[in-house]
Parts: C-alpha cells; sequence; structure tokens
C-alpha cells in the first residue's frame, strides 16, 4: 500500500520561506541578475506567447542592468578571490576532497567562460533594432500592444520552438555572466553559518563586528507561518521589525509575541 500524501496544510509547514537583505550595491545588483535570469529561463520554458513576452522582459532588464558600471569585472574578480581560498583549504585536514575539488573546478570553468566571453556579443543585442523598438515602447503603458509592434506581433506568433531559439541565441551573450553570478551567490550562501534567534517582542537588533563585512542576510522562516519581516540594514547594523500579514487590503501590523527565526549572515 502506498503511503498517503501529505495535506497541503502539512507540507507547508515543512517547508521553510527564506528573505534576503542585500547590504550593499554590488550584492543588490547581483541579486537582480540572478531573479531576472531565473525569472527569463522559466518563462522561455514555457512555449505560450505570453510567456515569451515575459521572457523578453526579463532579457531587456538584465540588458539595463549590464548597461551600467562593469559587472562582468567584478564578478571575474569575484571568481578569482573565491577560487584563492578554496585552493587554501586543499592541504587542510577534515575537508571533504572530492567536493572541493569539483566546486573548484566549476568556478574555474565559470571564471573561463567569462573570460571567453565577447562585449561585443552584448553590444549586438543592444544595437539590435527589434529588441530596441520593444525596449523603447515597453515604457509606455500598454506599448507593446500588436498595433504598436507589428513585427512584435508576429514574432509572438511564431512556432513556440522558434521563439525559444530566438530568445535562447539572445541569451547566449549574457550566460557566462548570469551562471557565474548564480554560483558566486550560492557559494555565498553556502560559506555562511545559520543560527536560531529569537525576535523579542517581535523586534531583533544586530551590530555587525567592525572587521566583518557582511554582505547578504538571510532570514528564514516557517512555510506556514503569517510572519515577514521588514529589514532596515546598513554595513555596520541591522533592525528587524516581524509583520503580521492580514491580507492585501490591510496594513499588516507588528508581532508583538516573541519570533523565533533562523539568521544567516553571508560575508
Amino acid at each position: 500500500m502506498q503511503p498517503m500524501a501529505p495535506e497541503p496544510d502539512t507540507l507547508a509547514a515543512r517547508r521553510t520561506v527564506v528573505f534576503e537583505q542585500p547590504l550593499n550595491e554590488r550584492m543588490r545588483t547581483l541579486l537582480r541578475l540572478e531573479f531576472l535570469y531565473q525569472q527569463a529561463i522559466y518563462h522561455n520554458d514555457t512555449a505560450t506567447a505570453w510567456s515569451s513576452r515575459a521572457a523578453v522582459s526579463s532579457l531587456l532588464e538584465i540588458l539595463a542592468i549590464t548597461a551600467r558600471g562593469d559587472p562582468r569585472s567584478d564578478v571575474l574578480q569575484d571568481l578569482e578571490r573565491h577560487i584563492a581560498q578554496l585552493r587554501d583549504f586543499q592541504n587542510r585536514s577534515g575537508v571533504d576532497a572530492a567536493r572541493l575539488r569539483a566546486v573548484l573546478a566549476r568556478l574555474a570553468e565559470r571564471r573561463d567562460e567569462l573570460q571567453a566571453s565577447s562585449a561585443a556579443a552584448t553590444a549586438r543585442l543592444r544595437d539590435s533594432d527589434f529588441l530596441a523598438a520593444i525596449k523603447h515602447r515597453s515604457a509606455i503603458p500598454g506599448g507593446t500592444c500588436e498595433f504598436d509592434l507589428p513585427d512584435y506581433y508576429h514574432w509572438l506568433n511564431r512556432p513556440g520552438e522558434v521563439r525559444q531559439a530566438d530568445f535562447n541565441n539572445w541569451l547566449r551573450a549574457l550566460r557566462p555572466l548570469c551562471e557565474s553570478v548564480t554560483d558566486l551567490l550560492w557559494i555565498t550562501r553556502e560559506n555562511a553559518r545559520p543560527r536560531r534567534e529569537t525576535a523579542v517582542g517581535g523586534t531583533y537588533q544586530l551590530v555587525f563586528e567592525r572587521d566583518t563585512q557582511i554582505q547578504l542576510l538571510r532570514i528564514t522562516l516557517p512555510g506556514d507561518s503569517d510572519l515577514f519581516p521588514e529589514i532596515s540594514a546598513s554595513r555596520h547594523r541591522c533592525s528587524i521589525c516581524f509583520l503580521s500579514w492580514v491580507d492585501a487590503a490591510s496594513r499588516p501590523p507588528q508581532a508583538t509575541s516573541d519570533v523565533p527565526f533562523v539568521l544567516t549572515c553571508c560575508i
């Protein structure tokens, strides 16, 4: 006899929800790129015209972020830093050598792919008349309707596999950067140790050690909790206030009872 499937409420109780708060502009950029990349891939995997619209929108936002500053250079420096740090662990006792080699190989592969990627390929995306027209009209509410962009509407009505192939071709120029960002954030999260804390009366204050540069805060709550954190933080300290969700039409009140949660400070 097959075991009974758990009820939805039971599944929610087992699940956890993680709220993340970046503490510097670099981390904000990385989190946004990760979010947009995941969103682009998700929608491109669903072969509907509406999903293709959402995927293209995510692609254009990635292009807008990468046009500011030099995220490629910053990510390369971070990859080199993590590779150097991990190599220092190779001769230490108690280290899982096989896993360490796998992580090092993965980061080195990302570094090599990013170094080999061409800025000209990204420039070609920005110079695309087709994508530039969509970007321009997207600033207008409803500006990408069929009568505004008939060529876009024609593309959206092409077979799903054709749209997916076109989109993958566009995304190829950004993939080395986005996948490097994904792995950097993964190792940043994995390197940190979570600890259990309690917000007395729904509030929690933390002062960071002066010599420790915290980049990312992670707050973990049970999946069935009605609470969510409102986080105010700088590189020196953070303040967390837990609010209680009521509904979308009501202002959430602050929790008054003690709130246990898991805090992870990522450096």
